[in-house]
């Protein structure tokens, strides 16, 4: 990946300026002086105002430490990529900028209390170098976001970067979404963490002497942190990592319904929700006014009339209290690294539980300026890896391979 240090990214710019002048396609030395100048001030802006160095938000100094010694990504200048570096734009792109690696999956269906199935993609890196032995090969489960599978750009550059480190990969996919059938009128929520606490305690009973992290993603990370929450230091898991989660929902849904992200962003992601519960209408319609809920134009109106009776909350607000992980922080018992950009709109800035998190000496935050909701591109063009690539790769390569410093340094 191509990162350009201040001096080294303004000298740069200047030299390709001065060779577009030379080819002819400025016409005089005033047109030079104009370009340059813009040049040298969007150059002075973006290293003043843009670059930063994420906050780094710990009660515990020996976490710092840990992190500053063995994850050291999470406090150098993160240079968004110099075209892209807003919040909305860096969302948008991701998808479309970022490689996808090729991943050969073998699918896996459990079976649950209730009689549903959830579907499991392994990545089991039978060829690691590092842990041949299977049985005690490092393993990262990944929960990806809202409406998000195992085919993800996201999950797929974290079982790449998990790839070259040797550990194994195991993706939850939500029930209903990975184009298994849905065996009971059930499909998941960001508060009900009992399908995740049925796959926690799968993978584990599989290879119960490999060492167990798990990443969540957005929703994904919500539901991890109200796992968490829940189980305290109860948990197989060893430690935790958590990219672009909704800290609270109220405000989450808030900032989607103004006018431009309605329109970005809202209305998208219902008719991805509509999406994924219109093949299993035959199953649902038996409990729920389908039709209903296929006009909902908002999350907030598709979570009213399906998320939150399917869970048999008395009303919107009890579910969206319920699910909001700022709520459970204090109780999380193990290591959890979480990532965040503050100009992300679907977790706004000022919602990030940042008070919170200093009283419990197991969390950390890293806050960036930029970045947006699972975006944090980086580089001219960034296609290969991501800053959150990077936060991942290194945390979990501390976890697995230092951790038992963590709280001795």
């Amino acid at each position: 990946m191509l990162r350009l240090e201040a001096p080294v990214l303004t000298r740069e710019l200047s030299l390709y300026l001065e060779s577009q002048v030379r080819v002819g396609l400025f016409g005089s030395g005033v047109g030079l002086s104009l370009v340059l100048g813009f040049g040298v001030a969007y150059a002075c802006y973006y290293l003043s105002s843009i670059a930063k160095k994420p906050q780094l938000v710990a009660s515990n100094d020996r976490f710092c430490r840990f992190l500053e010694e063995y994850c050291p990504v999470v406090t150098e200048t993160y240079y968004p990529t110099i075209w892209c570096w807003e919040g909305r734009v860096q969302t948008l792109l991701r998808p479309f900028i970022t490689s996808r690696p090729q991943v050969q999956y073998r699918n896996e269906l459990i079976k649950t209390a209730d009689g549903g199935q959830i579907s499991l993609d392994w990545f089991d890196n039978n060829d690691s170098l590092y842990y041949p032995d299977a049985s005690t090969r490092p393993t990262v489960l990944l929960l990806p976001g809202l409406t998000g599978t195992s085919k993800e750009s996201y999950i797929l550059h974290m079982i790449h970067q998990s790839e070259t480190l040797g550990y194994r990969c195991v993706v939850f996919n939500n029930r209903g979404i990975a184009g298994e059938d849905l065996l009971t009128p059930r499909t998941y929520c960001a508060a009900n963490t009992e399908d995740l606490e049925a796959v926690i305690h799968h993978v584990h009973s599989l290879h119960p002497s490999a060492p167990f992290m798990a990443a969540g993603v957005s929703m994904g990370g919500m539901l991890l942190l109200n796992y968490l929450g829940k189980t305290g230091r109860d948990t197989p898991l060893m430690a935790a990592a958590i990219f672009s989660a909704g800290w609270n929902v109220f405000e989450s849904v808030e900032s989607l319904e103004k006018p431009l992200n309605w329109l970005l962003f809202n209305y998208y992601l219902t008719t991805c929700l509509q999406s994924s519960i219109s093949r299993h209408r035959q199953m649902l319609e038996k409990l729920f006014d389908m039709d209903l809920v296929m006009k909902a134009r908002t999350v907030r109106e598709f979570d009213k009339r399906f998320t939150s009776v399917m869970f048999g909350y008395r009303t919107i607000d009890d579910y969206y209290e319920d699910a909001s992980p700022c709520r459970k922080l204090k109780s999380v018992g193990i290591p959890v690294l979480c990532l965040n950009s503050v100009d992300d709109v679907f977790s706004p800035g000022h919602a990030i539980p940042v008070e919170t998190a200093k009283q419990n000496a197991n969390v950390a935050l890293v806050l960036t300026s930029c970045g947006g909701h699972i975006g944090f591109l980086e580089g001219i063009w960034p296609r290969k890896c991501t800053y959150m690539d990077r936060v991942f790769k290194q945390f979990v390569q501390a976890m697995f391979e230092h951790g038992n410093k963590i709280f001795s340094m």
